[in-house]
């Protein structure tokens, strides 16, 4: 995996730019649902997860995305999925987040992670500047215009399937996995440019995890610096996944079994997909995260040839 050049531009959000490309841009996670994976339930007071925002962003995270649906399938064979959330519940767990946390800091860039139209319109008119849908626009066929009317920053996320379908989905062959990804951003992408979305508003993500089965999603980060051919910038989430736990497991010979365990795991991850070209990492823990996009930052500014000295 070669080490890919990002080319700096500005990222056109709602009612602001943001600078991508010279310096990794840490996106802080704040689940406000009952049955995320990794944090279900500890953010679901509004008070608590507010909390939970500002700690990130002191610990160094520039962007909160909230998000109040899981969109995990049964985590273990056998363990039944959850019931999807309603658009009117989705708003109830988000709305007092998201203005809470502009009260407390009305600067804060607010990212909603939601799939949902409806959702996405009125957190947006309530001071959100970035709609993350991790189906690409697939899942509601109105998410598109509403970010379009809005001209809020996008995220356009490769999903294979949806959750109810990902633990019956064959395994990929390790040719399939990148066209796969490709063709699928690159059809959400014609979507959203044909409404009329900017295309300096449109971030593309890999989608690790979403319907990528374990080692399926190291042959997608192998070959995550292609992805830049598309022409815009890339947001990847690799904190917490289950590939990473199953690839520790089989490599350590012992069980991961706490999510705190993990955070070196996707750390590593991380700053592999800094390498490869990430502008934007959605993590659940900023500090780590901040400190090691630093030295991958220090790295990607360094020239392709240079003269090598001494330090002291």
């Amino acid at each position: 995996m070669k080490i890919a050049r990002r080319v700096p531009t500005q990222w056109q959000l709602r009612t602001q730019s943001l600078e991508l490309g010279r310096r990794t841009i840490v996106m802080g996670v704040v689940n406000i649902t009952a049955d995320s994976f990794s944090d279900g339930g500890r953010f679901l007071a509004p008070e608590r997860a507010v909390e939970q925002a500002l700690r990130l962003l002191r610990h160094g995270a520039q962007i909160i995305d909230l998000g109040a649906e899981s969109t995990r399938p049964g985590s273990r064979a056998g363990e039944p999925l959850q019931a999807a959330v309603s658009a009117q519940q989705e708003q109830d767990r988000l709305l007092p987040v998201l203005e809470m946390l502009l009260r407390h800091r009305p600067a804060t860039l607010i990212s909603i992670d939601t799939y949902k139209a409806a959702t996405a319109r009125v957190a947006l008119a309530a001071g959100a500047e970035i709609i993350n849908d991790v189906s690409g626009f697939a899942w509601d066929a109105a998410m598109s215009q509403v970010c379009a009317e809005a001209r809020c920053g996008v995220v356009l996320m490769h999903t294979r399937g949806r959750p109810d379908e990902w633990l019956r989905q064959p395994s990929l062959d390790s040719d399939q996995i990148f066209p796969l990804v490709r063709e699928g951003l690159s059809a959400s992408l014609r979507n959203a440019l044909n409404v009329g979305i900017s295309p300096s508003a449109i971030v593309l993500d890999p989608g690790y995890g979403f319907g990528k089965r374990m080692s399926e999603n190291f042959i997608l980060l192998r070959h995550q610096a292609e992805l830049l051919a598309l022409g815009h910038p890339l947001l990847v989430g690799l904190s917490r996944k289950s590939f990473l736990r199953h690839a520790l497991a089989s490599r350590l010979g012992r069980e991961v079994r706490s999510v705190s365990s993990m955070e070196n795991a996707g750390v590593s991850a991380m700053t592999a997909a800094i390498l490869a070209g990430a502008s934007i990492v959605r993590v659940h823990s900023a500090r780590a995260a901040t400190e090691a996009a630093a030295i991958a930052d220090a790295l990607l500014e360094q020239p392709d040839s240079s003269t090598s000295g001494n330090e002291d």
